[in-house]
C-alpha cells in the first residue's frame, strides 16, 4: 500500500465529524478516533511498516505512551526487531512501582511512539519522568501531528519530531 492509499485508509477508518473536546482542552469538529485504526490489525501492521524508517538507529527501546502508544510501538516492535516498553501516566503504586514497564530504562536510548499529538502535552510529561530515572529521550515518532502546537512545543524542549502525516494530509 502506497502512502496516499495508507493515508485514505487512515481517514475512511479513524476520521469522524461531531464536536469533541481534546485533551489540550480545544475544541474541534473533526476527530481521529486512533483505537479505530489501532484496533485494526491488517491496518495497523501496514502503519508500523510505514513508520519502521523514521525509528533512528540508536534506538534501544521504543517507549508505548498510554494508551494509544502501547498498541503501536509493539506492532512497530514486531517489524523492527527493537524491544519496547510501555509507559504509564504515572508509576504504579504498588508492586515494582514502574513507569515504564518491560525493562530497565536506565541508561537507555527510548524513541518515545505516540499516536497523535496535539499539544504535546502527554509526551512532554513522559519525556521528563523517563529522563529522571535516567533515560536518554531525544527522538519522538507518532502517527498524526494534529498541526496543533504540539511539534513545535517538543521541539522546543530539544526533541526531534517525526510523524508520518499530518492532519492535513488526512482530509
Amino acid at each position: 500500500m502506497n502512502r496516499l492509499e495508507l493515508a485514505h485508509a487512515i481517514g475512511q477508518t479513524a476520521k469522524i465529524s461531531g464536536s469533541f473536546t481534546l485533551r489540550s482542552g480545544a475544541v474541534s469538529d473533526s476527530y481521529f478516533d486512533k483505537y479505530r485504526f489501532e484496533s485494526d490489525p491488517k491496518l495497523l501492521a501496514l502503519i508500523a511498516e510505514a513508520l519502521a524508517p523514521l525509528v533512528p538507529s540508536q534506538t534501544d527501546y521504543l517507549a508505548g505512551l498510554e494508551l494509544g502508544g502501547v498498541p503501536v510501538a509493539t506492532m512497530l516492535s514486531n517489524v523492527t526487531g527493537i524491544p519496547a516498553v510501555f509507559v504509564r501516566k504515572q508509576a504504579k503504586t504498588h508492586g515494582t512501582c514502574q513507569l515504564a514497564e518491560g525493562a530497565d530504562i536506565k541508561g537507555q536510548r527510548l524513541t518515545i511512539v505516540e499516536d497523535v499529538i496535539t499539544s504535546g502535552g502527554a509526551v512532554n510529561d513522559a519525556v521528563f519522568a523517563l529522563r529522571e530515572r535516567g533515560a536518554t529521550v531525544e527522538q519522538v515518532i507518532c502517527i498524526i501531528d494534529r498541526e496543533s502546537g504540539g511539534k513545535e512545543n517538543l521541539e522546543a524542549l530539544g526533541l526531534t519530531v517525526q510523524s508520518l502525516y499530518r492532519r492535513s494530509e488526512l482530509e
